[in-house]
């Protein structure tokens, strides 16, 4: 008898900790996943290009709404006359009389939205691997809550108002540029301009930039990159004031989502990943 008491009292002792040691295991998991860990390269390139390519086909899928996007950029526009900082048509009107100016403005339009995005990707990357995945995650769910704008919203930009007359750069211009004009508007939503992702990108970029970067010049340029973009867009009359302000809003909330699974802004998060104690990391193999 008293065997098998020990026994049964030994089983209930093997028997307790499964539940503890379950739990356990799922809090270690979590916590793998919220730490930061060396990115991997080929991984990062497939995560980049299907996340846009995902985004550009829900993002053009959006029915376009013109009517109510018109309605609704008849509205914003009173909206700004009533704040008094509707003065996107002078500015417009303005630069575009200086040729060389705007047709630099078109090209940077149409290009340094993403060249300059994917390459503080890479810098982040290569030099900041800590804070890459934090980085890269405010970044994602910026542009993901930018759908719901396009969806909700749909918005005219003001080049296509109704009586607006506002210029169509790139169209005036014969020059490349945004993928919503000229031969290339059948490829892109026309009236997914709030909020201006232009605007969420060239912050995020800017803000990474300035916060760690170690050249004073080079975190200068860094918030010099979004006030220029912000003339830009509103130069080229793809943008109204108030979708500049959307596309803050949306990387705000961006970096809320990084701050709550990582449980730090990106740029307080340690530079290198655990194990490389504060050494570069080797590149990676072929």
């Amino acid at each position: 008898m008293g065997e098998t008491t020990v026994t049964t009292l030994e089983g209930q002792d093997r028997a307790a900790p499964r539940p503890v040691a379950e739990e356990n295991a799922g809090k270690a998991f979590l916590r793998r996943l919220r730490t930061p860990r060396r990115p991997r390269f080929w991984f990062e390139i497939l995560l980049i290009g299907v996340s846009y390519w995902t985004y550009s086909l829900i993002r053009n899928a959006v029915p376009e709404q013109k009517q109510e996007a018109l309605r609704n950029a008849d509205w914003l526009w009173r909206m700004e006359h009533h704040l008094g900082i509707a003065v996107e048509q002078s500015v417009n009107h303005a630069v575009n009389s200086v040729t060389w100016l705007i047709i630099g403005m078109n090209y940077y339009y149409a290009t340094l939205h993403f060249v300059v995005t994917l390459g503080v990707l890479v810098w982040l990357y290569r030099s900041h691997p800590g804070r890459y995945a934090a980085a890269r995650l405010a970044l994602f769910a910026t542009t993901a809550v930018a759908l719901l704008g396009y969806y909700f919203f749909p918005l005219a930009p003001p080049r296509l108002m109704n009586g607006g007359d506002f210029v169509d750069t790139v169209v005036v211009h014969h020059t490349w540029g945004s993928m919503a004009s000229g031969d290339l508007k059948h490829m892109s939503n026309q009236y997914a301009a709030m909020p201006s992702m232009h605007i969420g990108w060239s912050l995020w970029c800017g803000l990474t930039i300035f916060a760690l970067a170690s050249v004073p010049w080079v975190r200068v340029l860094g918030l010099l990159y979004p006030a220029a973009t912000l003339l830009v867009i509103v130069s080229t009359a793809n943008h109204f004031w108030l979708d500049a302000l959307g596309g803050m809003l949306c990387l705000a909330f961006g970096f809320t989502v990084a701050r709550l699974w990582y449980g730090a802004l990106p740029y307080a998060l340690p530079r290198w990943v655990p194990g490389t104690r504060g050494a570069p990391l080797v590149p990676l193999e072929a």
